[in-house]
């Protein structure tokens, strides 16, 4: 079967997928109820579809348990600090409360407590059938959890991904972003090691709640992917509020220490840490799911190779997520359910879109982006025009801190279409999203320079940004 391909042979393959005449206990069945899962479910019963999902752990999935819900919650914790100094320099007098960890992970907990509740109230108002449990596919259009078989036309798997540690010795002595949420206690000083967006934000969270902190990272510059100029403007930034970044460093051995852990990295030295973290990625969870059994093909990394639809290369298999290895952000999960269920039972087949995807790393400063870096943007379009500006914001004149923001404009010089902007600074995530509106759109150069700011604003900059870099200076920072 051609599953890769255009509309009319997936048109084909979705009406044969239909048209058949055995009966299913299911029409979809979905297993793991993370973000994406959850949509595809709910908006498949909306159009009609009689649907049960799966879930072996809590429901919300990676996001809502272990990573974007409770990792923002910490960032928020991280802040205050910074805060209470910067009151100083507005008329407040002198404070610094203490600050209790465990009360912060109770909060956490309890939050996301509520949180599941909702998750499974939403399910169940949609009439979706919960089965508890981990799901296996054993054979075609058949799930099986805890024994049970059920049949269903069409099988999602969302199973999403979890972080994994490298192969050097002692790694079991180190933690991942699973457990970094439920310390016993926080520790004097930690090793973070990685240099993606979940090492940066850690690094930033525990930073801001007193622990010593060092990154590791083994390349030149962390945040690989994003835009030079982010790049580097953000390590300096990040060095400022006293992360020891070392670059072009690994850790090659980890043993326990009466005090912790002592650590050995690539250049011979040695440190004791209360904990080591690792944040040098995540692989997909497919693992005795039985794929291999049924044929389904699989990249080298173990996610699930699918076409354009969002399907597999086995009838009625489909994935979504992180499990997939195309772009691993909750959104883009949610996004993806939501066009495999229109596609699947709406009659309106719709492929998943992901280009011009905003996304924010949340360290502090922030670091918010959408469309293509400079250097993508140069590889694509060729010759492009460069804005940049970098300032301290209006809070910090009187409170004194140093800190500076850097935003930055790339268009395309034949069109003047704006391909992609670029923001370190506070609320980043926040101003991003209402440009990504008008990247997604299409927007020039010249309908953002007519486009009145809000002041005083650090937002406004991307709209008063009217001279472009000369190549010179793009050259010096590079």
């Amino acid at each position: 079967m051609h599953w890769g391909g255009g509309l009319l042979t997936f048109r084909d393959w979705f009406a044969n997928g239909r048209s058949g005449v055995a009966d299913f206990d299911f029409d979809l069945f979905v297993i793991g109820a993370g973000s994406g899962g959850v949509r595809a479910c709910r908006i498949s019963a909306q159009l009609g579809a009689k649907v049960a999902i799966c879930e072996d752990d809590r429901l919300g999935g990676t996001c809502v348990n272990r990573g974007c819900i409770p990792k923002k919650f910490y960032v928020y914790a991280s802040h205050f600090p910074e805060e209470f100094e910067d009151a100083r320099g507005y008329g407040w007098s002198e404070a610094m409360p203490s600050f209790d960890w465990p009360k912060l992970v109770a909060a956490k907990e309890k939050e996301l407590t509520r949180l599941n509740g909702i998750y499974g109230n939403l399910l169940d108002g949609a009439g979706v059938e919960i089965v508890r449990g981990r799901g296996t596919i054993p054979a075609p259009n058949t799930v099986e959890v805890d024994g049970k078989r059920h049949t269903a036309r069409h099988i999602l798997i969302a199973t999403g991904g979890y972080p994994t540690k490298p192969e050097i010795d002692g790694a079991e002595l180190g933690i991942t972003s699973d457990e970094a949420f439920d310390l016993d206690s926080l520790p004097e000083r930690i090793a973070i090691v990685g240099g993606g967006y979940i090492a940066v934000e850690f690094a930033t969270i525990f930073n801001g709640l007193g622990v010593e902190t060092t990154l590791y990272y083994r390349g030149e510059l962390p945040l690989r992917g994003f835009d030079h100029d982010i790049r580097s403007f953000a390590t300096e930034e990040l060095r400022k509020k006293g992360i020891d970044i070392r670059l072009e460093t690994n850790l090659t051995r980890l043993e326990k220490h009466k005090d912790g852990i002592r650590t050995h990295d690539t250049h011979g030295e040695e440190k004791v840490y209360g904990q080591v973290m690792f944040a040098t990625g995540r692989a997909p969870r497919t693992h005795g799911l039985g794929l291999d059994r049924l044929g389904v093909e699989m990249k080298g990394d173990g996610s699930i190779q699918v076409g354009l639809y969002s399907q597999s290369s086995v009838e009625g298999i489909h994935a979504i997520g992180d499990v997939t290895d195309r772009i691993q952000l909750t959104p883009v999960a949610i996004h993806e359910a939501m066009c495999l269920a229109r596609t699947l039972f709406g009659d309106e087949p719709t492929k998943p879109d992901h280009r011009d995807i905003a996304t924010a790393v949340f360290c502090r400063p922030e670091i918010a982006v959408v469309g293509l870096s400079e250097e993508d943007a140069r590889a694509e379009y060729g010759d492009v025009t460069i804005y940049r500006t970098s300032f301290r914001e209006l809070k910090h004149t009187l409170s004194g801190r140093d800190e500076k923001t850097l935003m930055k404009l790339v268009a395309d010089k034949a069109s003047d279409r704006v391909l992609g902007a670029h923001m370190v600074g506070s609320h980043a995530g926040e101003i991003v999203q209402g440009l990504a509106i008008a990247i997604k759109c299409g927007a020039t150069k010249a309908q953002f320079d007519a486009t009145i700011g809000i002041h005083p604003t650090s937002a406004e900059e991307f709209v008063t940004m009217r001279e472009p870099v000369a190549a010179e200076t793009r050259k010096a920072t590079e």
